[in-house]
């Protein structure tokens, strides 16, 4: 990795005054940011099962867990709005000043958590503020994505930009594996017998959210020092910055066709992301499967570690190859081997579990790794952030965030081979959509049409 990013290799001419910050600061400050915001967001999944003992009436409702899978659903439908919100102001007042706002908005929801009040002590509105919180996470993380992958494609150097945005999503699965193991040291303590029982066990359960405090603090330090990327500081010197960037957007058949591409390429996010990781511990928990907490997450933790080590192989395969061919190969691939995978995870045995769900975990990563910067490649500039956070956002709702919910109802009428089914037709669906793009990867970011 080069030390510092030449205007040459942005596309910015070196005469607008926009002076490129170090790649390696800049790669900290869009990745650290990342892992805030996904371990935030995730822990909320991995502490299903404490939170609906906490936060709901156990004794008269036996769809507990359920509904707190539903919180976690519905706080993906305000994610859009979170999109529309910081992608509008980041594209007209820079990316910087939102990657800040979001930082802080999540940390101190997360944190809010770790502090409320239990069923027991306030009653319904104990799990209406969590709703509330929850929906405050999601509103940032619409705004995260889309603005930290945007900050490190702007400042990435030609030929490096699927390398230098893959790093962000080592990032989120490394959140995610901090998250995991958070949960398993925590989970003698996340029962019901542990939390009703007094002692350290009663108040355990809000560790892992008060966590939070400290992340956000160093992400909100790394941030503020970071300044704008060359693409948008150019942008802003000519003139050329969008007024209304959303309306922008869909004034145009090419920007509307891109935003329904960033709408159905990232399927295969609702089956591996949500599914495979925020889902699979309370799965591997189920009465067919029978792990208990602490070995469920451990396969959980294991499949994490494989996909950020297969990563930035498969962003620097696609700076290479092109984004198309390396999401289009992740598909197929998905589609031939989720339903093998899911029947050794589903045999019961450790080792067997986690082979089928570290498989599983590789095949994901020539998805992951790639469908970040291919959406940012769909957009100039003047949308980037506003258009790509929108659609993006809207496939994650509807697919990735209703996909645990999904799960939990679907599996006990079906069976536990119904997330490999959702993963071989999310896989079918990305296939679909990805053989249609215009690959992007050889050519230089535009600021505008």
């Amino acid at each position: 990795m080069t030390d510092t990013i030449s205007p040459a290799t942005t596309g910015s001419a070196p005469d607008h005054g926009v002076r490129p910050g170090p790649i390696r600061k800049v790669v900290l400050a869009g990745c650290v940011g990342i892992f805030v915001e996904l371990y935030d967001n995730g822990i909320f999944a991995f502490m299903a099962t404490a939170l609906a003992i906490v936060f709901f009436d156990v004794s008269k409702s036996s769809d507990a867990l359920m509904l707190v899978f539903a919180g976690y659903a519905i706080s993906f439908f305000v994610r859009p709005l979170g999109a529309v919100v910081c992608g509008i102001l980041g594209d007209k007042i820079g990316r910087q000043k939102m990657l800040v706002f979001v930082i802080l908005l999540i940390s101190v929801a997360t944190a809010g958590i770790g502090v409320l009040p239990t069923y027991a002590a306030i009653g319904i509105a104990a799990p209406t503020l969590l709703i509330a919180l929850r929906l405050a996470q999601g509103f940032s993380v619409g705004g995260e994505a889309a603005g930290a992958m945007t900050f490190l494609a702007e400042h990435a150097p030609e030929g490096k930009r699927g390398l230098i945005t893959s790093y962000a999503q080592i990032a989120s699965f490394l959140a995610l594996l901090t998250g995991t193991l958070v949960a398993f040291t925590m989970s003698p303590w996340l029962n019901t017998t542990a939390i009703h029982g007094g002692g350290f066990g009663s108040w355990a359960w809000r560790i892992p959210f008060l966590i939070a405090i400290p992340m956000g603090v160093i992400g909100w330090y790394i941030r503020r020092a970071i300044s704008d990327t060359p693409n948008f500081g150019k942008l802003k010197e000519s003139g050329g910055l969008s007024r209304n960037p959303l309306k922008e957007a869909f004034a145009t058949p090419e920007h509307r066709r891109a935003m329904l591409l960033a709408l159905f390429i990232p399927l295969m996010n609702g089956s591996g992301y949500y599914v495979l990781f925020s889902y699979m511990p309370t799965f591997l928990k189920g009465d067919k499967i029978g792990f208990s907490t602490g070995t469920a997450l451990l396969v959980t933790a294991a499949s994490l570690v494989a996909i950020c080590v297969a990563i930035p192989f498969m962003g620097a395969l696609s700076d290479g190859l092109g984004r198309k061919k390396v999401i289009a190969g992740a598909a197929v691939a998905m589609a031939i081997g989720a339903i093998p995978c899911y029947a050794l995870i589903a045999t019961g045995n450790f080792a067997l579990a986690v082979l089928g769900a570290c498989i599983m975990a590789v095949i994901f990563a020539g998805h992951t790794a790639v469908i970040h910067i291919l959406i940012v490649e769909l957009f100039p500039t003047r949308v980037r952030y506003s258009a790509y956070g929108l659609g993006y956002n809207i496939s994650s709702a509807i697919f990735g965030g209703t996909a645990p919910l999904l799960m939990t109802w679907l599996i006990p009428q079906f069976g536990i081979y119904v997330p490999a089914v959702y993963a071989v037709l999310t896989a079918l669906g990305t296939l679909a959509a990805v053989s249609t793009v215009t690959d992007r990867a050889h050519m230089p970011l535009r600021d505008t049409l």
